[in-house]
């Protein structure tokens, strides 16, 4: 497994991820504290509940969510973001088709695998 992404790294060289039924991902960048992943959700995709020990923050870039971090939930659209701290509980469903960019530290080494 490599320790760190090349510095520049071009959409249309990059291979998606499909993580679940209408969602797939492009790692955008990481060394071993720090990872970038960029997200796009078909609408009515869900991003299942989950959770992991990674900090996340997380940009809205286009479209319309529902997050639900805990037991809190909110409409996030274009422009807005939000944080999960380590071991917390999140997903969310997709309200209009989007695109999240999640940064995570440290490095998601179970996406490199």
């Amino acid at each position: 497994m490599k320790t760190r992404s090349d510095a520049f790294l071009f959409e249309k060289e990059l291979d998606w991820e499909k993580p679940a039924p209408g969602i797939r991902r492009q790692i955008m960048g990481y060394d071993g504290q720090l990872m970038m992943v960029k997200v796009e959700f078909e609408k009515g995709a869900v991003g299942s509940m989950h959770q992991h020990y990674h900090s996340q923050a997380t940009y809205v870039a286009s479209g319309k969510f529902e997050l639900t971090i805990g037991d809190r939930k909110e409409i996030l659209s274009t422009g807005d973001g939000y944080y999960v701290e380590p071991d917390q509980s999140h997903g969310c469903v997709c309200l209009e088709a989007g695109v999240l960019i999640d940064t995570f530290s440290p490095v998601r080494a179970d996406f490199l695998i």
